[in-house]
C-alpha cells in the first residue's frame, strides 16, 4: 500500500513539474548581451540613431525587432561620425533569448547588410555597460601618401605632400601622455569639464607610401582622434612646430591651425574593459 501510495505521489509530482519546465523554455529570462560588430561607416551617417533612420544603430534595432519580436534598444560604448568605420564597436542590450549567443549572432547576422559584421555575441554580466564599463579605446588613422588605389580610397586619407617625420614625431611626444585635449576636440563649451584626456599611445608606423597613426586613450572628446590627425600632418607640413602644438595643449584654445582629417580613414578598433 505504501509502496502504491509512493508510486502515486512521484507521478503527480512528475506532471507538476513538467507545465514549469515548459514555461522555462518557452519564456526565457531576460539577459544582458554584449555585441563586438564591425561596420564600414561610409555607407551610414554615423553609429547614433537618426531621424532619417539611417545610422548603424537604427539598422541594428530593426533586425533586432525582426528576430525578437519586440523593440530592442542597444548601448554603444560611443558614436562614431559619419563615414568613420568600425573594427571593434561594442553594443550591449537586455533581451529574452534561450539559444545562445551563437544562434543569436547567426540569426540576426543573416538579417544584417553585408556592410555591418557582428564578430561576438555573448552574455555579460547584468551590470555591464558598453560605454560607462568601458576603460578606454584605441582608435587608427590611415594615411596614404600620393593618390590611393581605387580599392583603399575609402579608407584612408590620400595625401599629395611631403612630410616632415622627425617634425611629426618630435609633436607626437608632447602629445603623449595627460592634457587638456580642448584645442584638439570639436566639443562645444558645456563639455569643458570633462576634456582631460589620458593619451596612453601614440605610435606612427610608416611602410612605403601607408602611414598608420595608431592612438590609445582613457577616452576620446568629440573627433579628438581625427583632430590629432590633422594636428599632426599640419606639423609635418610646417603650418604648426611642435612648440606650437605644446601651446595649444596649455591654452586650450581651438584653432583653424588644428586640422579634423576627413573621417573615411579613422577606424575604431577596439574598447578597452
Amino acid at each position: 500500500m505504501g509502496i502504491v501510495f509512493s508510486q502515486k505521489i512521484g507521478s503527480l509530482c512528475g506532471l507538476l513539474l513538467f507545465p514549469v519546465n515548459s514555461v522555462a523554455k518557452k519564456f526565457p529570462r531576460v539577459s544582458r548581451w554584449k555585441c563586438v560588430c564591425a561596420y564600414d561607416g561610409g555607407a551610414f551617417i554615423g553609429w547614433q540613431c537618426q531621424a532619417s533612420g539611417a545610422a548603424i544603430q537604427d539598422v541594428i534595432e530593426r533586425r533586432l525587432r525582426d528576430v525578437l519580436q519586440t523593440g530592442t534598444r542597444i548601448h554603444g560604448s560611443g558614436r562614431t561620425d559619419s563615414g568613420v568605420h568600425a573594427t571593434g564597436q561594442v553594443f550591449h542590450f537586455d533581451a529574452a533569448w534561450a539559444h545562445g549567443g551563437g544562434k543569436l549572432r547567426v540569426a540576426l547576422q543573416a538579417r544584417l547588410p553585408r556592410t555591418i559584421q557582428l564578430k561576438t555575441v555573448c552574455r555579460a554580466a547584468p551590470g555591464f555597460h558598453a560605454r560607462f564599463a568601458a576603460r578606454g579605446k584605441i582608435y587608427r588613422y590611415e594615411l596614404c601618401l600620393g593618390e590611393a588605389d581605387p580599392f583603399t580610397a575609402p579608407y584612408c586619407w590620400s595625401l599629395n605632400r611631403k612630410l616632415d617625420w622627425p617634425a611629426i614625431q618630435a609633436a607626437a611626444k608632447v602629445l603623449r601622455g595627460k592634457h587638456n585635449f580642448w584645442a584638439f576636440s570639436a566639443a562645444n563649451g558645456t563639455e569643458r569639464e570633462t576634456t582631460v584626456r589620458d593619451l596612453r599611445r601614440l605610435d606612427i608606423a610608416k611602410r612605403g607610401r601607408r602611414v598608420r597613426f595608431t592612438f590609445e586613450a582613457d577616452g576620446f572628446l568629440y573627433k579628438m582622434a581625427r583632430s590629432l590627425t590633422g594636428a599632426l600632418v599640419n606639423v609635418g607640413l610646417g603650418k604648426l612646430s611642435p612648440r606650437d602644438v605644446a601651446a595649444l595643449l596649455k591654452s586650450g584654445g581651438r584653432t583653424p591651425q588644428v586640422l579634423t582629417a576627413p573621417p573615411r580613414g579613422l577606424f575604431l578598433v577596439k574598447v578597452i574593459y
